[in-house]
C-alpha cells in the first residue's frame, strides 16, 4: 500500500499522466507554480495553453474527476467538440502543465510577491483525503457558474432536480431511459438539457420556457449576429421534434407522496397538471465567485448576481489575480474561451497574442447581454413558495420563517438558514431573487475541511488579504 502522502498511479481510475506522480513527494510540503488555474473547464484550459506556450510552469486544480467542467464535462477529451479534444491534446503533451483533479480550494492568503492557497485532494492517500500548499505567482480564476434553483411546493421531492443537474447525472451514467421527464425553467440550456436526455433514451414530454413568445423572438433576431448559434440551434430542435414546447410557461408546484408522480403547470395562462417521473428545473446560471471574493477581488452587484469585475486583459482588482469565463458573467463556452485565452497570455506576458481575442471577446459579450436581457425571470416565480415551503433545504428553514426577517444576516442568526453543509451556495442565491438579499461572500475556510488541513497554515509567515 502506498504512505498517507503519496498517490497511487492510477488508484482513482484516471489516466497515468494525471495521477502519476514523484513517489518521493510529500503532499504536505509546498508546490510552487508560475500560473495556478483554478478550474478546467473551457475557460480553463484556454488560459492553461495559453500560458503553456510561454514556458511558464502551470499548475491545474478542479474538484471534478477530469478536465471540461460543467460545459465538457465527463472529460474535454470526451467531447464532440473539437476545440475541446485539440485543447485537451495541446496541454497533455506539455511538460510544464500538472493537473490536479479532486481537488478543491479550501483556504487562501497571500504571501510575499505572491499567494498560497490550501487544497485538499481526495483519493490522494490511503484515508481518502490529502491536504497540500500550492504557492503561485499568478492565478486566473476559472471557476464557472452553478444553477440557480427557486423553491416551490413539492421541489424537495424525490425526481425533482435542476435541469443541468439532471443532465450531468445522466451523463455519469444515472439511468433516466424510459422516464417520463418534464424540463422547465429558463434559458437555452433547457434545449441541450432535453437532447441530452433524449439522447440516453428519457421520454422528454414537455419544455417549459418561462419567457413570452415576445422576447424569445427578439431573442432568435439577435441570433442573426453569430451565425454559429443558429445551427446550434436547428440541431438541437431536429432532435427535440417529438417534444411539446411552450413558452410562457412555468412549474408552480409538484405533486407525490414518497417521489414525484406530477406537476401542476401555468401553461401560457392556463393551469395544467402533467403526470411525469422526473421534473427537471433550472432558472439559468449564476457566477462562482466565493473564491475571488475570497481574494478580495472587487464583485460587480449591479448585475443579477455578483460577478468579478475585470478589465481589458481580464486582470481583476487585485496584482496578479486574472479571472476567466463565468466567474465575469455567464456567456457560454465561446465567450469563455475567449477570455481564458486573454487571460492566458496576459498572465504569461504575451498581450500582443492577448490581443487578437479581443474582437471574438466582443462579438460573444454582446451575445451574452442578449441572452441576459430576454430571458429575465418574471415576478411570479417569487410568488410561487407556499409559507411550509423548505429554502434552506440543508437546515430545513421554510418560506414563512424567512419572510420573518430583515435580511440575509438576521434570517442566518435566527434560523441558521445558509449555515448548513452548502453554506448557503443554494439558498443565498434563491434568497437574493426573493428577498434581495446579498449574500455574505468568500468566508474562509471556502468549504467544510479537516482541521489538519487548516494546520498547515503558518499564519504569522502571512499577510492578510485587504
Amino acid at each position: 500500500m502506498p504512505r498517507d502522502d503519496q498517490w497511487s498511479g492510477t488508484s482513482i481510475g484516471l489516466p497515468n499522466f494525471v495521477c502519476e506522480r514523484d513517489a518521493n513527494f510529500d503532499w504536505r510540503k509546498r508546490m510552487n507554480s508560475d500560473i495556478l488555474i483554478i478550474g478546467a473547464g473551457p475557460a480553463g484550459l484556454a488560459a492553461a495553453a495559453a500560458a503553456a506556450d510561454a514556458g511558464k510552469q502551470i499548475d491545474i486544480i478542479d474538484d471534478n474527476f477530469m478536465s471540461g467542467g460543467q460545459i465538457w464535462r465527463g472529460g474535454a477529451q470526451q467531447q464532440r467538440d473539437p476545440r475541446a479534444q485539440a485543447l485537451w491534446h495541446k496541454l497533455t503533451n506539455k511538460n510544464n502543465v500538472r493537473f490536479h483533479f479532486q481537488s478543491k480550494v479550501i483556504h487562501t492568503c497571500r504571501k510575499n510577491d505572491g499567494y498560497e492557497l490550501i487544497v485538499e485532494t481526495q483519493g490522494a492517500s490511503q484515508s481518502g483525503m490529502q491536504s497540500h500548499v500550492l504557492s503561485a505567482k499568478k492565478i486566473i480564476l476559472c471557476t464557472g457558474a452553478r444553477e440557480l434553483l427557486l423553491p416551490f411546493p413539492g421541489w424537495t421531492l424525490p425526481g425533482v432536480t435542476g435541469a443541468g443537474g439532471l443532465q450531468a447525472l445522466s451523463k455519469a451514467g444515472y439511468p433516466v431511459a424510459g422516464k417520463r421527464i418534464v424540463v422547465a425553467g429558463s434559458g437555452p440550456l433547457l434545449l441541450a438539457v432535453a437532447a441530452s436526455l433524449i439522447e440516453r433514451g428519457a421520454q422528454v414530454t414537455h419544455i417549459l420556457e418561462q419567457t413570452p413568445f415576445s422576447q424569445l423572438c427578439q431573442f432568435g433576431l439577435g441570433l442573426l449576429a453569430t451565425p454559429s448559434k443558429i445551427s446550434q440551434a436547428i440541431g438541437l430542435w431536429r432532435s427535440l421534434k417529438s417534444v411539446t414546447y411552450r413558452s410562457n410557461s412555468y412549474v408552480q408546484a409538484a405533486s407525490g407522496t414518497d417521489k414525484l408522480t406530477s406537476v401542476r403547470v401555468n401553461m401560457q395562462g392556463e393551469e395544467r397538471e402533467i403526470a411525469c417521473d422526473m421534473l427537471a428545473c433550472g432558472y439559468g446560471l449564476i457566477p462562482n465567485v466565493d473564491i475571488a471574493a475570497a481574494l478580495a477581488c472587487e464583485l460587480d452587484a449591479n448585475s443579477n448576481y455578483p460577478r468579478v469585475k475585470v478589465d481589458e486583459w481580464q486582470a481583476t482588482t487585485q496584482d496578479g489575480i486574472y479571472c476567466a469565463g463565468e466567474g465575469t458573467g455567464v456567456g457560454g463556452v465561446d465567450l469563455a474561451l475567449a477570455e481564458g485565452a486573454i487571460a492566458g497570455n496576459a498572465a504569461s506576458n504575451q498581450k500582443t497574442q492577448a490581443e487578437h481575442y479581443f474582437a471574438e471577446r466582443d462579438t460573444w459579450k454582446k451575445f451574452a447581454q442578449r441572452l441576459h436581457r430576454d430571458f429575465t425571470l418574471r415576478d411570479e416565480l417569487r410568488q410561487l413558495a407556499s409559507a411550509d415551503t423548505i429554502v434552506c433545504r440543508c437546515e430545513d428553514v421554510s418560506f414563512g420563517q424567512l419572510q420573518q426577517h430583515r435580511d440575509w444576516r438576521d434570517a442566518k442568526l435566527h434560523t441558521r438558514c445558509g449555515m448548513g453543509a452548502c453554506q448557503g451556495r443554494l439558498c443565498g442565491a434563491a434568497n437574493r431573487f426573493l428577498f434581495s438579499w446579498e449574500k455574505d461572500l468568500g468566508r474562509l475556510p471556502l468549504s467544510s475541511a479537516k482541521i489538519g488541513s487548516l494546520q498547515i497554515l503558518n499564519t504569522e509567515q502571512k499577510t492578510p488579504i485587504n
